[in-house]
């Protein structure tokens, strides 16, 4: 069954559905029970589940991250909601300390299959501390997958993935494409699922291939469209899955186009395009007809609401990384 659902909605019924797979799932957070969340992904959860399997907990990150491993190493599969992208920075050490290490340190005998929902990145509006992009600091992060959604469909099918999965997984949604609609297949069973941690050609293309992930997804689409009118073709590959790399499906565009331009709303200075740039650039070199450039935000602390137009890549700034990708 298809369904046109927004990216929130369709989250919303992908939890639903993790729910009333396995009654181990809970989902826990600030305000995620009885408000439904700030951007309502949760909505009518905790009326349906009740209050013991979608918890509203107290507004201290670092302890909801820390009762989520306890609950995982009880059996449980806890689904933790993150506010706002800022406020996982006081949950960093137990995420990094604990969460990522401790099935390693176990040889393997412990699972802590726990999910962190973070709504991530700008273009909302909103004040210091809820425009964060903070993926670089945990794909740096041995022992954790990182992943992000662009679209309802993956929204959909990527947090059940996340959910059933035994690592901790850091699940990036894009806030700015929360209203975004899209027709999702809600049907049971999971024929035709692709893995989470794979890749999609989103646009096929020749002549430049450009990477971007959550929020840049759209961007690049609309940037494909007007490079389209000039007589030149993007191919547009959302990465989906940022720890585990599906390096191979961007070494096979690569090699075919001869140009890459990676996008990202976080700064680029040490940001995630760094190590895409160094990867390709290590696989591809003799392929490569320009350098690896990337295309993202600025080393400046995320600027004041009326500033993030200036600030976060639009289309006419990924146009221009592609124009001087081919004008090497």
């Amino acid at each position: 069954m298809t369904e046109t659902l927004t990216l929130a909605k369709a989250m919303n019924e992908g939890l639903r559905r993790a729910l009333d797979d396995d009654p181990k799932v809970l989902v826990m957070g600030e305000d995620v029970g009885r408000l439904g969340g700030v951007f309502r992904v949760t909505d009518g959860l905790q009326k349906d589940f009740g209050e013991e399997r979608v918890i509203d907990t107290p507004l201290a990150e670092s302890g909801i991250v820390g009762t989520a491993i306890g609950l995982a190493l009880r059996g449980y599969r806890p689904v933790v909601e993150i506010q706002f992208d800022g406020f996982v920075f006081p949950a960093a050490d137990q995420i990094i300390t604990q969460l990522a290490k401790m099935r390693l340190r176990s040889l393997g005998a412990v699972r802590l299959p726990v999910v962190i929902r973070i709504p991530c990145g700008g273009g909302i509006g909103a004040v210091e501390h809820h425009s964060e992009s903070p993926e670089a600091y945990f794909t740096h992060t041995a022992g954790l997958r990182v992943v992000a959604c662009s679209n309802p469909s993956d929204a959909y099918t990527m947090i059940q993935q996340a959910v059933t999965c035994d690592d901790p997984v850091i699940f990036f949604e894009p806030k700015r494409r929360y209203w975004d609609k899209a027709p999702v297949d809600t049907a049971p069973g999971r024929d035709g699922w692709t893995p989470f941690d794979r890749a999609r050609v989103v646009n096929p293309g020749e002549d430049v291939t450009v990477l971007a992930y959550g929020p840049m997804v759209k961007t690049c689409l609309e940037a494909a469209s007007a490079a389209l009118e000039e007589g030149r073709t993007l191919e547009v590959i959302d990465l989906r899955s940022l720890n585990p790399l599906d390096i191979d499906t961007v070494v096979s565009s690569v090699e075919r186009t001869g140009r890459c331009v990676v996008v990202h709303e976080a700064p680029v200075f040490n940001g995630y395009g760094a190590e895409l740039a160094a990867r390709i650039t290590e696989r591809c070199f003799y392929h490569l007809e320009a350098p690896v450039l990337r295309v993202g935000g600025f080393s400046t602390p995320y600027p004041p609401s009326r500033l993030e137009d200036h600030y976060l890549p639009d289309l006419d700034r990924v146009l221009d990384g592609v124009d001087r990708a081919m004008g090497w």
